[in-house]
């Protein structure tokens, strides 16, 4: 396991996805979307909420009022590898490492977005002290 307990899960994914949103253009494209994402974290136990369907995106932990358009269920670890650029999505799916309720072909969509988040995901494990999370 990467991640020690729920705090650290969300010290490092949820505050990745605030640095994605805050230090590139993903958020400005993810906005374009509209859609409204939740990452379900087992291994440890988190969820992590997306929200691109206002003016600017919001990201919010354990929100239980959040209603998702799209919801992703995985063990931490392999969102990890996930943003690590390691685990590709479709065949996650395909192995069920991944699961997805609602729309996947909405989901797929987003990947050209998300992409360039592989090379940022590194180093901003680096610049935030998380070095030891690096495969």
């Amino acid at each position: 396991m990467y991640f020690k307990d729920s705090q650290h899960l969300e010290d490092v994914l949820y505050n990745f996805f605030i640095y994605l949103i805050n230090n590139t253009d993903i958020g400005d494209k993810l906005l374009t979307h509209k859609v409204k994402i939740r990452f379900n974290y087992t291994e440890p136990n988190l969820f992590i909420n997306i929200d691109c369907s206002k003016n600017k995106v919001e990201v919010s932990v354990n929100n239980n009022s959040f209603e998702p358009e799209i919801e992703l269920f995985m063990n931490a670890d392999i969102a990890h590898k996930f943003w690590l650029g390691k685990v590709n999505l479709v065949m996650a799916v395909t192995k069920q490492e991944i699961k997805v309720k609602g729309s996947f072909p909405k989901l797929l969509l987003l990947l050209p977005i998300i992409t360039p988040a592989y090379k940022i995901y590194p180093k901003y494990l680096k610049e935030k002290g998380f070095e030891n999370l690096l495969l």
